[in-house]
């Protein structure tokens, strides 16, 4: 038998989620941040890239499951 969660179980759940999303795409942002100053443009420019397609991949996940209008 599914158990159901409560609305607070699962908003803890989705930020926990989220908060890892946030870490990564962070981490990935100064990685390439890091890589433009070591004089390597385009492995910079490249990470940089994805860390953001990451962070907007997470606004657009909250966008979703919260149903916001953007």
């Amino acid at each position: 038998m599914k158990k159901r969660l409560t609305q607070e179980q699962e908003f803890q759940i989705m930020k926990l989620v989220l908060d890892k999303f946030l870490w990564i795409g962070l981490g990935i942002l100064l990685f390439g941040f890091w890589q433009l100053t070591q004089s390597q443009v385009a492995n910079g420019v490249g990470w940089v890239v994805s860390g953001a397609f990451v962070l907007i991949l997470m606004i657009l996940l909250i966008i979703k499951h919260y149903e916001i209008s953007p």
